[in-house]
């Protein structure tokens, strides 16, 4: 197992500036968020230019690499593959392709996504249409020598009720999406404020748990008895405010770390658990993301087994 993070913490900042930290800190690789960069979804880190990406970037990256002594574990761009909006679902489907080129070229492994929704129909009209739309993709990034993984992000502010926005946030759908050939980018922050237990649900995917994301959550049980399990109705200008939880970096919430790495290595895991840094307490300025992310590393580091 060895311990990395996800870029996409640090939008303004180049790959160069990250990798420079992230080997001084003593992460040993990098999950690259490869947004395009349009401003759109969350951080939209685009820290690689997959969509015109050449020999010579490719070069250029391998060259930062080897100075830094890191690995890129996989490439992240989480969006809404089963998106009503045609047009923008063809725009993400033409990124994606981009992203699985990118990763061939250097030589990536995995390419990280979700599975999404189709707001204007049931879960199982959107698996139906999953059905129909995914496995396009799947062997896409297959017959390129990259495996396309699905992170359980519930996704509640793509929906415009808190609803799960992403088809992949249970084991029951877990079983739907690895039988289409994705692989899972396991994360134990999403399961917890849903009331599943993360470490019930590593045994059983084994097999299908490639990459994992470390994130913790802190809870708010007198609010959720406010606001009910699905969250404020008038969440202002924020979609995500659901009242009753945060994310927060590992250590600084209710997950059990110590744990959840001891059955990760029970089951057999040798992948990467790539920090993702969402806590808004340590966010805000990039010196509170820096301690944020020294705070993650101080964690887990004693966790993972040395060489």
């Amino acid at each position: 197992m060895k311990l990395g993070m996800l870029t996409a913490c640090l939008p303004g900042w180049s790959l160069d500036r990250i990798a420079a930290f992230a080997q001084q800190q003593g992460y040993e690789r990098l999950e690259v968020g490869v947004w395009p960069g349009t401003g759109g979804r969350d951080f939209e880190a685009a820290h690689l230019p997959v969509a015109a990406f050449t020999d010579d970037d490719a070069q250029a990256t391998r060259e930062l690499l080897d100075r830094t002594g890191l690995e890129i574990s996989a490439f992240a761009y989480y969006e809404n593959n089963l998106h009503q909006d045609l047009e923008r679902r063809a725009e993400i489907k033409e990124h994606l392709l981009h992203a699985v080129d990118a990763a061939q070229l250097l030589g990536v492994p995995y390419v990280g996504t979700f599975v999404g929704r189709d707001n204007s129909k049931s879960v199982r009209d959107n698996m139906r249409l999953g059905d129909q739309v995914l496995p396009e993709l799947v062997d896409y990034a297959g017959e390129r020598g990259v495996r396309l993984i699905i992170e359980n992000c519930v996704m509640e502010g793509w929906h415009p009720d808190g609803y799960p926005g992403n088809l992949a946030y249970s084991p029951e759908l877990w079983d739907w999406v690895t039988g289409l050939g994705f692989g899972l980018n396991w994360d134990p922050s999403h399961l917890t404020w849903i009331g599943i237990d993360p470490l019930e649900t590593i045994l059983p995917f084994a097999e299908h748990i490639v990459h994992a994301q470390a994130k913790d959550l802190e809870l708010f049980p007198a609010k959720r008895d406010q606001y009910g399990f699905f969250g404020k109705v008038d969440k202002g200008d924020d979609p995500w405010d659901m009242g009753w939880w945060r994310f927060r970096v590992p250590g600084r919430g209710v997950v059990d770390w110590p744990h959840v790495v001891d059955r990760l290595y029970e089951a057999g895991f040798d992948g990467t658990l790539s920090v993702e840094h969402e806590d808004p307490l340590w966010g805000g300025t990039d010196d509170k993301v820096l301690e944020g992310l020294r705070i993650a590393h101080r964690t887990l580091r004693p966790l993972i087994a040395e060489e």
